[in-house]
């Protein structure tokens, strides 16, 4: 029977009438099988999401009421799907996002052409007035020459506080009672991209090279604040997630921010004392590590340290080849991304062009389970609505 669709060709058949909920869809590709249809993700996590220029955008196009939508993240200004989106693309999964400094306490100065602002950790924030789409890092609190001594005497976040995940056991249950995957994301940035943002990108770098102590001091300094929030917010909540969330960014568009070699004296084996916590405190969860671009070479360390999910797969990065990665990590890695090209294709190409991306995307990595449908990152705010839907409808094979 064909299906109703409304002006823009968009099918109105509801979600209930699939063989499998969301969250059993989800979890049969987590384990390597093939679902009744591939699950979809937008907005489960700070990686997976839609600026809110283009989710205000996607809902006039849908013939939605106009909403303020509440932020995931103030920073990228990333909103949460509200639920009458949820049900209108059949989105299968949900993001828990605990207070940290991308959503909480975002307090705004008014410094002329922009707006200020310091978070937690001291790192200090501009947003353009005029055209700002996003805050950006100007200045990082431990830049500069310092000594292990400012590390230790520095005024650091209590990651630990219960406080940073109130409700979120309720909100979890809310989405398990609708069917509904649930991921939880953490309080802070990777181990090394945290560090570069409180010591300065180009210092920290300087520091892995010049001073390994004390690059060690704040890549220590990251594991243990990491560790101070799962290990409070995991014994409250692992037995109603399904997927936790990690990131750290190693790769660029062509190679690597930091040699193979200095990625495994030290990072590897930090983020490997934090997966296995994890993994110990919420052993049924499935273990999501995002890392943008080339991070081929590191795909077998990310594997022996525990990772289960690799985001976003970057497939215009060097390397990263769809077909490729299927074929040499299907086995050990879930695919969560890569559906559609976010730098050029999802933005500047036409509704034909994003349905043939996403076709191509889809044919390499959804085969034999193992994969969620997500973009390669977020949507951005110049992402027509007319290629979202033209995303999905590839999709959902329309």
């Amino acid at each position: 029977m064909p299906q109703a669709t409304d002006h823009s060709g968009y099918p109105t058949v509801e979600l209930s009438n699939q063989a499998m909920n969301s969250r059993e869809r989800v979890l049969a590709a987590l384990d390597h099988r093939e679902p009744d249809r591939i699950p979809f993700d937008l907005g489960s996590t700070q990686v997976t999401g839609i600026h809110v220029v283009a989710y205000r955008n996607l809902r006039a196009y849908l013939g939605l009421p106009p909403v303020d939508p509440q932020l995931s993240d103030v920073i990228q200004q990333l909103a949460v799907p509200d639920e009458d989106v949820v049900e209108r693309l059949g989105i299968d999964v949900r993001g828990l996002f605990p207070l940290n400094s991308h959503n909480w306490r975002v307090l705004n100065r008014d410094v002329g052409d922009y707006w200020a602002y310091t978070d937690e950790w001291g790192i200090r924030h501009h947003r353009p007035k005029a055209d700002g789409l996003y805050y950006s890092v100007v200045s990082s609190p431990l830049s500069g020459p310092i000594t292990l001594e400012n590390l230790r005497t520095y005024r650091w976040p209590n990651t630990g506080d219960p406080g940073r995940i109130a409700g979120l056991r309720e909100q979890a249950l809310a989405y398990r009672a609708r069917g509904q995957a649930v991921v939880l994301k953490g309080v802070l940035a990777g181990i090394f991209e945290m560090a570069q943002r409180v010591r300065g990108m180009s210092e920290l770098l300087m520091d892995m090279v010049a001073d390994e102590d004390l690059a060690s001091g704040f890549l220590d300094k990251m594991l243990e604040l990491k560790l101070a929030f799962w290990e409070m917010a995991l014994p409250r909540l692992a037995d109603v997630v399904d997927v936790v969330s990690e990131a750290d960014d190693y790769g660029t568009q062509t190679s690597q921010l930091i040699s193979p070699r200095m990625f495994r004296k030290l990072c590897k084996p930090r983020l490997h004392t934090l997966f296995r916590r994890i993994k110990q405190l919420a052993p049924r969860a499935k273990l999501f590590f995002h890392s943008c671009g080339n991070v081929r070479p590191l795909l077998p360390d990310f594997v022996e340290i525990g990772v289960d999910i690799l985001n976003p797969v970057h497939i215009r990065a060097t390397g990263m080849d769809p077909v490729a990665l299927k074929r040499d990590f299907g086995r050990d890695l879930v695919f969560w991304g890569g559906g559609v090209d976010t730098q050029g294709v999802l933005p500047m190409g036409t509704p034909q062009q994003v349905k043939d991306d996403v076709r191509r995307n889809v044919d390499a990595l959804a085969p034999g389970g193992g994969y969620v449908f997500n973009t390669v990152h977020n949507i951005q705010a110049d992402v027509p609505p007319e290629n979202v839907v033209a995303m999905w409808q590839a999709l959902r094979g329309i």
